[in-house]
């Protein structure tokens, strides 16, 4: 299933619905699983292009009006001016250089939101063939291989394999912001502290792993807990999500 939203390239306006499940994630204090629910998710990162058409309805998002609480100083960095992106930047290269404070802005501004960590983590843990690549140790060395070699300003999204579910680029392109991207380094556990966004402004500790062989896994959560929200990365970039009653909703 795909829908398009308004405002949105031809190219990247895709999402797709990603029917939920249980799965084990990293952390957690048992092997229960946690439930992710049906949701629809896009296809591609965020593009440059996108973006700048994001700052440019949005001036307050703009390099230079961007206020440094909510957007460090690497915010757009490689961009050439608040309204050009640079010719040395493919238009259809993921966004990046982004806090995560404007990824929630952007998907706001377009009826979305971003994934939450344990969404992200479900979709990603699938190969192009499986729903669950987890204990597939050729896919988990591959994916290593891919954030070796991040070039975010020139290969383009779609440029990584298709999943399972449909969905590119969600490695070997940029690491991407979610809604909750450190909660769980701060509590142990995923599902509190979800909506306390003061957490977010400062990364933290453990996380009692559930499969101390997930290498990928384990680069991918110490990344986001050495991170706070108002840090714009060179190599970090973000896509949206949204939940299906939001979706029913807009179709009625």
């Amino acid at each position: 299933m795909m829908i398009c939203c308004e405002g949105v390239s031809q190219q990247t306006q895709q999402m797709r619905k990603i029917v939920g499940g249980t799965f084990v994630p990293l952390y957690g204090v048992d092997s229960m699983g946690v439930l992710v629910e049906d949701f629809m998710m896009d296809v591609y990162p965020v593009t440059q292009a996108q973006f700048l058409d994001f700052v440019k309805r949005n001036p307050r998002w703009q390099r230079s009006k961007a206020k440094r609480i909510f957007a460090d100083k690497g915010y757009l960095t490689k961009w050439k001016s608040d309204s050009v992106i640079g010719d040395w930047i493919s238009p259809n290269a993921p966004i990046s250089s982004v806090s995560w404070f404007a990824a929630k802005a952007y998907c706001k501004d377009i009826g979305k939101r971003l994934p939450t960590l344990d969404e992200w983590e479900y979709v990603a843990m699938a190969s192009e063939t499986k729903a669950n690549a987890q204990k597939d140790s050729v896919f988990n060395r591959r994916i290593i291989a891919g954030y070796e070699i991040y070039k975010p300003y020139k290969n383009e999204v779609g440029s990584t394999y298709k999943n399972y579910w449909g969905i590119y680029d969600m490695h070997g392109l940029v690491w991407e912001w979610t809604s909750d991207f450190n909660a769980v380094l701060i509590s142990g556990e995923s599902r509190q502290d979800v909506d306390t966004e003061r957490n977010l402004f400062c990364g933290s500790a453990t996380i009692n792993a559930t499969n101390l062989m997930d290498y990928a896994a384990f680069m991918r959560y110490a990344f986001r807990g050495s991170v706070k929200a108002n840090y714009a990365i060179q190599n970090l970039g973000f896509r949206c999500a949204q939940s299906i009653s939001d979706v029913s909703e807009k179709i009625r």
